[in-house]
């Protein structure tokens, strides 16, 4: 940063190296709790995330079960060693609306209607961040929610795209984020493109809004590819272990 201004590229290449379009480097893994019904341990960029899943299981408090289907309960939380300046255990008003989007935009996939009066409980837990932690969350939650065998329309895969210098970028990146001038996550079904979250923190045109949306959705397939093999290789090992 000189006078006060954020310069985000150098010779034509973001600052940590990448091109407009490129992912931070990934890092998925499925299965990583015994005591979890589903769960995956995901890294993208400098953010650490871990997903576990339990359920279909019986409601408790009970008054709160649905007799014609399952409910989808999500808890996002930010370990308080996650950032750079300790974070106060607990929830707060962050952490309670990425809750509240990241369970609507994974439960419409879920086929809730087979498993009435019971809770599939989803917990993320932030070990570190790195920006793009609710993208993160959901990624890492939709593996831990195929492993535990939840029956689903297709997986739930997110990333963001944003804006600096002018330039429409995919993923941001913790310098990006904070700096930018545009910040909007997504998340969707990459087998049937089925839009599942949108959210925006800025200013777009509207051609800078479809420039990113085909950014976005591109990353979004080569992060379902990762979730797939991820779940494969976990499979794989599962039938190895009864051999």
């Amino acid at each position: 940063m000189a006078d006060g201004v954020y310069t985000f590229f150098k010779d034509g290449l973001r600052l940590d190296g990448r091109r407009k379009d490129e992912l931070r480097p990934l890092k998925i893994e499925a299965g990583v709790l015994k005591r979890a019904d589903g769960s995956c341990y995901l890294e993208h960029g400098g953010n650490k995330v871990m997903a576990a899943v339990y359920g279909p299981r019986e409601v408790h408090p009970r008054h709160l079960h649905n007799v014609t289907q399952a409910i989808v309960r999500y808890k996002y939380n930010m370990a308080s060693f996650s950032v750079d300046e300790r974070k106060r255990p607990g929830p707060d008003r962050r952490s309670i609306e990425i809750s509240k989007v990241s369970r609507e935009a994974m439960e419409s996939v879920v086929l809730k209607e087979r498993f009435p009066r019971t809770a599939i409980d989803v917990f993320v837990e932030v070990l570190q961040s790195d920006a793009g932690t609710r993208a993160a969350g959901i990624n890492a939650a939709s593996v831990a929610m195929a492993d535990a065998g939840i029956p689903m329309k297709g997986l739930v895969t997110s990333c963001a795209f944003g804006k600096i210098d002018g330039e429409v970028v995919l993923d941001l990146c913790k310098e990006e984020d904070n700096y930018g001038e545009a910040d909007v996550p997504v998340a969707m079904i990459p087998r049937t493109g089925d839009i599942t979250m949108i959210q925006m923190d800025g200013h777009l045109t509207f051609d800078e809004f479809k420039e990113g949306m085909k950014l976005a959705i591109r990353g979004c397939d080569q992060i379902y590819e990762l979730q797939r093999e991820a779940l494969i290789e976990k499979h794989q090992n599962d039938l190895k272990a009864k051999e």
